[in-house]
């Protein structure tokens, strides 16, 4: 099977945008559709297939986009539905494909679907959303508790029933055991795939069905060496019966049916799960459910060699075959991998943008990886995210990970825009701006460049095995492997020096990209503190 054969999400690059903070064109101080359109060229020569584009449809932004309103409009602030189909027409003009966002667990408290059903009992859409009667004590139906903090029902005074929302109390949750429910967001799916969509980001993919029968979740257990208990009340229950129920499957695969009616078309599913990578293989195996999917397994603390190796090894099985995985080191809602894992170092953040690269799967990359952006400190005054306002100062929110994009130096707002952004610059991260880096061949910006276009140049890094040489010694050491094309990689992921032996059938190599400082001689690769080194096998 050639390179050119398989869908071209298969082992693609995919950019995250975050409209908010990319660009802003009509200098109102948030970013918008059209600012993503001026950008297209700079996302084109990151030698990307393509760009996710976060939430960007009518809301009251209590949680920024993921609260929606109206699935099928475009929020004045980012612009209109035109902007929108000229984003959509300039992208592919630039050979870059288009993913959008698809939040549908959930609604926007506001949305006229909620409006109608929270009125009576037997309304038309009285079985839309969760609802329960109360306790014979008045208190919630069970002991499910919100992400966004407290419980997870909220008693509704029209209704006298309580509301299920597994998020923010202004974000009920949809019922999808209503197959009018799987109809209508089916009914969008197929709104935005026929105005050219090349693909969906579902958000919180495995949350959309509950347990009928409302039963109380167990409480966690702690029986992992080194594990700690929780500190928030979410993480102190196993969630059982509130998310991952087996009915989701049956409308995976009706999505799944929508999408072949379509050329082309992906989707990437959003899983947060105390077992991601079985969810993950079982969300994406075979050719009736979703294309790939991504879990929170590489937006954590953890970066050693075993765990990354035997991540990879689980995606080598006979069953992993028939599924397909998508990987991110950072996105909006973590802290940026340069700050969480290289600490604010510029080779450390290059050397895991280069493993990143080097990983088999699907690898999404977030706007500012690429420059080395690190996460900002947000005073409390200038705190969006409701994450931090109610969690402040054990829990700052999500803000860091998303002020504006810096574009040229010297300028207000780093270019961004010209009015006061929504969230202040970044000032640590003063001298990375993007027309600094693109004048500076040694830069992570001009790095990245490169690692994208080998990883485009070789089929083995888009969709070759991973076939393990050493995790020992903090250092990880593999071959990219398809048919004949073949890529080495060794990474420290230590702040000691090491040596590798080679293996002699590895030599010569190929042109290749170094991180930090490493050399070869008599059969050894030695490389410093926090060095990589890839290149590909002739």
């Amino acid at each position: 099977m050639t390179q050119t054969s398989l869908p071209w999400w298969r082992g693609a690059a995919i950019y995250q945008v975050y409209p908010r903070s990319f660009f802003d064109s009509n200098d109102d101080g948030i970013g918008d559709l059209a600012g993503v359109t001026a950008k297209l060229d700079y996302i084109a020569a990151l030698q990307v297939d393509a760009i996710w584009l976060s939430p960007f449809f009518l809301s009251p932004m209590r949680d920024f986009g993921y609260d929606v309103r109206d699935h099928k409009a475009v929020d004045p602030i980012f612009g209109s539905i035109a902007d929108f189909d000229e984003l959509i027409t300039q992208a592919h003009a630039k050979g870059l494909k288009i993913i959008i966002d698809q939040v549908w667990s959930h609604v926007a408290i506001e949305h006229p679907w909620f409006h109608e059903s929270r009125q009576s009992c037997d309304n038309p859409k009285a079985d839309w959303f969760v609802w329960a009667d109360a306790k014979a004590d008045g208190s919630p139906p069970n002991n499910w508790q919100s992400w966004m903090g407290g419980s997870a029902w909220t008693w509704d005074a029209r209704r006298k029933q309580f509301y299920l929302h597994n998020f923010l109390r202004e974000m009920p949750d949809l019922n999808f055991h209503c197959p009018a429910v799987q109809d209508a967001i089916l009914d969008i799916a197929k709104f935005w795939l026929e105005r050219g969509v090349d693909g969906f980001r579902l958000d919180t993919a495995n949350f959309y069905f509950h347990d009928r029968t409302l039963p109380d979740n167990p409480a966690r257990t702690y029986d992992k060496p080194g594990e700690k208990p929780a500190d928030i009340p979410v993480m102190m229950q196993r969630h059982l019966h509130n998310v991952c129920q087996p009915e989701n499957l049956a409308f995976l695969a009706r999505v799944r049916a929508l999408f072949d009616q379509y050329e082309d078309r992906m989707t990437v599913a959003e899983i947060g799960s105390e077992h991601p990578i079985e969810r993950m293989m079982e969300y994406t195996s075979g050719n009736q459910r979703l294309h790939t999917a991504y879990s929170f397994l590489m937006l954590g603390d953890r970066y050693d060699p075993t765990f990354l190796a035997d991540t990879m090894a689980t995606w080598q099985t006979e069953q992993a075959q028939q599924a397909w995985p998508s990987w991110a080191f950072s996105n909006h809602d973590v802290p940026r991998v340069a700050t969480r894992w290289a600490n604010g170092d510029q080779q450390r953040a290059r050397l895991f943008n280069a493993l990143l690269t080097c990983l088999r799967g699907t690898v999404f990359i977030y706007q500012g990886e690429e420059l080395g952006l690190t996460q900002a400190e947000v005073a409390f005054e200038n705190v969006q995210d409701p994450v931090g306002k109610t969690g402040w100062p054990i829990n700052k929110g999500r803000d860091g990970c998303r002020t504006p994009m810096p574009w040229q130096a010297n300028q207000a707002a780093s270019g961004f825009s010209k009015a006061t952004p929504w969230l202040p610059i970044n000032a640590k991260d003063q001298g990375k701006e993007v027309d600094v880096q693109s004048n500076d061949p040694s830069s992570n910006l001009n790095f990245v460049r490169q690692l994208l276009a080998m990883r485009r140049q070789h089929a083995c890094m888009r969709l070759g095995e991973f076939k393990l040489i050493s995790k020992e010694s903090d250092v990880l050491v593999f071959e990219r492997v398809f048919e004949q094309d073949r890529v080495f990689a060794a990474f420290n992921l230590s702040p000691s020096a090491h040596e590798i032996d080679l293996p002699e059938a590895l030599a010569p190599f190929e042109p290749t990209l170094v991180i930090g400082t490493s050399t070869i001689a008599h059969n050894k690769l030695k490389l410093a503190a926090w060095s990589g080194f890839v290149a590909a096998v002739k």
